[in-house]
């Protein structure tokens, strides 16, 4: 581990499931660089590393879902972070879930929060690309629940 990604490893950030569906495919990764970025118009924006399939497929799909995960949800996670991933409807059996309306994209249930947005900004950034995207609807928010965050290369629960 490098020193700038043991240094980054330090701060805790919230963990959720990018999804898109992809013509008759699904298609989803853990991210934990998703921010908030305007209230209005609401923006969101995620960055994702360059050389990997979901990047590719959002460069050419607009519209896509992110679910932000709660506490008991680290086995989520773990299977849409695993390299070689099947299909993200594979990933999600057994997982409660839907379609989002506004993007088509399968939406995680049970977490604290999740969202639709639309791609409207593609800024390459290093080995990451940064999608800056207007949020079309909150599928859920449930407050009562605890988010899982990644600290320290490990998914933990947030402390109350």
């Amino acid at each position: 581990m490098s020193e700038f990604t043991e240094a980054m490893a330090q701060l805790a950030a919230g963990v959720a499931v990018v999804t898109v569906r992809d013509g008759r495919d699904d298609v989803g990764t853990t991210v934990s660089a998703l921010m908030s970025v305007s209230l209005e118009p609401p923006l969101v924006l995620v960055s994702l590393a360059s050389r990997g399939y979901l990047n590719e497929v959002l460069l050419r799909q607009d519209r896509w879902a992110a679910s932000l995960l709660s506490a008991g949800q680290a086995a989520v996670a773990s299977r849409f972070a695993t390299p070689g991933r099947p299909s993200a409807r594979l990933l999600v059996a057994g997982t409660p879930h839907h379609r989002g309306e506004q993007s088509g994209a399968l939406v995680v249930e049970g977490g604290v929060a999740a969202i639709e947005a639309e791609t409207t900004r593609v800024v390459p950034a290093g080995d990451h690309t940064l999608f800056v995207a207007t949020v079309l609807a909150v599928a859920y928010v449930d407050s009562a629940l605890q988010p899982l965050v990644r600290l320290r290369a490990r998914y933990r629960p947030m402390g109350t």
